[in-house]
């Protein structure tokens, strides 16, 4: 056992590729895994992601992850609901302009390809029903397609082709990651076990103040979501139903991928740590993903 022991801490101090997965804002909370495997010694040479994992992963490729990290924690709920823009296209509720405007500020506008990490964004066309590997051309283009969810952000167009988010075909980037030169593949799953049990109310959110347009939007979107009844799936909202049906096909799909080609590290994020839209609970997510990622590394030894 202790020799054991002692090759898995020897592995935390060679080259890893990281898969970053699906997850709407509970995508955030790979934020605080990426930041103990760094302070655990892990050297991420490569990573890949889909939609919010694809937003976390080209962030860290960008090596701008601990100035996102202040900004998220520095915003409030209201200042996220400004950033949303209404399309008000049959395509999409959201164009995501503001939104991509506002982290390009922090994170700049670089090419993939000159990023000093290795970077994939998984995006899906829809035309051609194929994923879509975006190796090279403008970061933000990449991750605007990457996480552009079906109905809620319209499709982002590359090259003529209208793609849309990752998580539809490959809501964990396996295979995309284990092209990188990389000893070993870390991979974080956004569908882990629940916190609490099935039916127990969600943690209560403080009520969405009016924040112009956007503060419209997130009151609808909290309204919808919320349903007439708790649990009861024949009286939620449009929304709600929406992210639970994506989310069921995506962590079926994951669990699939894992199967077929098991990580050498697993770690899992709890699959009701947040409502999909939650992107303000930044800190919290953050925090939960340290708290889950030194479980995990304390766990196997790392």
């Amino acid at each position: 056992m202790a020799a054991a022991s002692g090759a898995l801490v020897q592995a935390g101090r060679e080259p890893v590729a990281l898969a970053l997965g699906a997850g709407g804002a509970r995508g955030l909370a790979q934020i605080g895994v990426i930041e103990v495997l760094e302070e655990r010694g892990f050297r991420i040479r490569a990573v890949s992601g889909s939609s919010s994992g694809a937003l976390v992963g080209g962030i860290f490729a960008a090596g701008r992850l601990r100035e996102f990290d202040q900004r998220l924690r520095a915003m409030s709920r209201n200042d996220f609901l400004r950033l949303l823009d209404p399309g008000w296209r049959r395509s999409g509720v959201l164009r995501g302009r503001r939104l991509v405007d506002a982290m390009r500020e922090v994170v700049g506008d670089p090419l993939i390809e000159t990023l000093p990490v290795q970077f994939t964004a998984i995006a899906v066309d829809l035309e051609r029903q194929r994923e879509v590997w975006i190796r090279e051309g403008r970061l933000w283009d990449a991750l605007r397609a990457s996480f552009a969810i079906p109905g809620l952000f319209t499709p982002h167009r590359i090259n003529g082709r209208a793609l849309v988010d990752g998580g539809l075909l490959a809501p964990m980037p396996i295979t995309a990651t284990r092209l990188a030169d990389a000893h070993r593949l870390v991979a974080v799953d956004m569908h882990g076990w629940p916190r609490r049990p099935p039916g127990e109310p969600a943690d209560p959110q403080p009520p969405v103040e009016e924040a112009g347009i956007g503060g419209r939007v997130g009151q609808w979107l909290e309204r919808a979501v919320a349903g007439e009844a708790e649990g009861d799936a024949l009286r939620m909202g449009l929304p709600e139903i929406m992210s639970r049906s994506l989310d069921t096909m995506q962590a079926q799909i994951a669990r699939v991928q894992l199967a077929l080609d098991p990580p050498e590290l697993l770690i899992r994020i709890p699959r009701d740590v947040c409502q999909f839209y939650e992107f303000w609970r930044a800190a919290e997510l953050i925090d939960v993903g340290r708290a889950v990622a030194t479980r995990a590394l304390d766990a196997a030894g790392y």
